[in-house]
């Protein structure tokens, strides 16, 4: 690919990039200490802030069946506080928090029980299990002290302050003035020294609700729970990231705390600070809150059950009161693996920007889809290469779906052009650099790469391998992963009452292609 240099405004950050005539380095200080935390550090004085974010290598794609869902609401949990925050007494609190454990263990027997098919009984004993949990979580809330972490960063000036939990990881980030980083150390070091997973079935239901919203009322979210079960059959991405409903309601918090105690420990964490700090004043820091933090006494165990190559299409279909739209995907290496720099470079081939090829034949020109867009995914283990696209009014399912397969055929037998590749190189490089630009931003690729690939520095490498992606190089990845065996469809369509032709004629033609495979 020809690269086009940019003209940035680098020199706004003196310390942290440093650049040649075409390239960048990034001044990134790294320490491992002895209990396995690892630390990431960039240096940049031109505001007196810092950006600082927690990544644990822990998300969905660790969990099992039968705890799905634990990362994300452990991600909740995190901020109800610890034995010194967000309590007025805590060791009022214990005796409740046992008696609301002791009725949640009877009240997950009366649900397992009622789960059985040849159970003839009614409600009554969840119901009423149910009712004494909420009045002991009433009466916990005396001694609790609402949102006092997130207060507490705010009072001292914190911005950003938030969380969020994936298949590969769970990260807590904010930003802080300077003056504030022994502050931060401690805050952090606490909720991982010494958590309280208080009001835990209040919070588990929060969690289901949000559930019920991102997913069961939510078409896309929909889609993809269902796009992704039928595109893995043994790989832990087959589940949500917020876990089946059938989990949330019986979870119990002993299992989350094993969870955590197993996971959420320093040999399993990357931090990444990035601002107006100094690098041996974060170490000492951090040895000082973080230091005395064992490690897991239990290593952490890798995920080893594989996805197997796919050996047919696999096409689904989902019911829902919604506007149709169709999730095409093809199985791809796992992120920093052979061909991820040429996935990227794909995904901004065919549906980013007005001129991308996607957009330019199926939104414009052929003005059958309102939104097209393809996904290029970079995870710890194989993922999928996905195009989502809901069509316009007047317009079939299987009417897109010929449509993408059409440009992708055209694009894999003619490839790219040397202005497209021109276009795609400028908007990755363009990418990249905003990335650097905020201490925020940076500190989020440090941990992320460090955390999947086990080493920051593939951000520079990623860089370079893009440049180097030619159209032959495009062909080729098209031809190899691009089949129909590795194939994976999902359609969301209507109900027959709404719209009988379409949804008969739908699930029919994928009852019929699944016959034939």
């Amino acid at each position: 690919m020809k690269k086009i240099p940019l003209l940035v405004f680098l020199a706004l950050f003196p310390l942290a990039v440093n650049a040649g005539k075409d390239d960048i380095q990034l001044d990134v200080e790294q320490h491992t200490f002895t209990n396995g935390l690892e630390l990431l550090v960039v240096e940049r004085h031109f505001s007196p802030t810092f950006s600082a974010r927690v990544r644990f290598k822990v998300g969905s794609a660790d969990e099992k069946p039968g705890i799905t869902g634990t990362a994300h609401l452990l991600e909740h949990m995190l901020f109800k506080g610890t034995r010194n925050m967000g309590t007025v007494d805590y060791e009022a609190e214990l005796p409740i928090m046992a008696k609301i454990d002791v009725l949640a263990h009877q009240l997950n027997d009366a649900i397992n029980e009622s789960r059985n098919p040849l159970y003839r009984g009614g409600s009554e004993k969840i119901d009423s299990l149910r009712a004494l949990i909420a009045e002991l979580q009433k009466k916990q809330k005396q001694y609790v002290i609402k949102d006092e972490l997130w207060e507490t960063y705010l009072r001292h000036g914190g911005s950003g302050l938030n969380a969020s939990t994936g298949n590969d990881g769970t990260q807590y980030y904010v930003s802080l003035p300077s003056n504030k980083l022994e502050l931060w150390a401690y805050l952090e070091s606490d909720r991982l020294a010494n958590p309280i997973l208080r009001e835990f079935y209040s919070e588990r239901d929060v969690v289901y609700e949000e559930r019920r919203l991102r997913i069961d009322n939510s078409p896309s979210g929909k889609l993809w729970e269902q796009f992704n079960a039928a595109a893995f059959a043994a790989s832990s991405y087959n589940w949500p990231v917020l876990g089946w409903a059938s989990d949330l309601e019986t979870v119990l918090r002993e299992e989350v705390e094993e969870f955590f105690y197993q996971y959420y420990s320093p040999n399993n964490i990357v931090i990444a600070i990035v601002g107006d700090v100094k690098f041996d004043e974060v170490v000492k820091l951090i040895e000082k809150y973080f230091g005395h933090i064992p490690p897991s006494e239990k290593p952490v165990p890798a995920v080893t059950t594989m996805e197997p190559e796919q050996e047919g299409e696999r096409r689904v279909a989902v019911v829902y009161d919604a506007e149709p739209r169709v999730a095409v995907g093809w199985h791809m290496p796992a992120g920093g693996g052979v061909d991820q720099e040429v996935f990227d470079i794909l995904s901004s081939l065919l549906t980013r920007g007005r001129t991308s090829r996607l957009y330019k034949s199926l939104v414009e020109e052929k003005q059958i889809v309102s939104s097209i867009r393809a996904i290029s995914a970079f995870t710890r283990y194989p993922d999928i290469f996905t195009i989502v696209a809901i069509p316009k009014g007047g317009h079939t399912i299987e009417e897109v779906e010929n449509a993408v397969y059409s440009e992708i055929d055209r694009l894999r037998i003619e490839g790219p052009s040397d202005w497209e590749m021109e276009k795609v190189g400028n908007q990755l490089e363009a990418d990249y650099i905003r990335g650097l630009r905020s201490n925020r931003g940076l500190a989020r690729s440090l941990s992320d790469m460090q955390a999947k690939v086990g080493d920051w520095s593939y951000l520079l490498n990623l860089k370079e391998k893009r440049q180097a992606v030619n159209a032959d190089d495009i062909k080729r990845v098209l031809a190899e992963y691009f089949t129909e065996d590795n194939r994976t469809v999902a359609y969301l369509v209507k109900p027959d009452k709404e719209s009988p032709g379409e949804s008969a004629k739908t699930r029919k033609t994928i009852k019929h292609q699944a016959v034939a495979k």
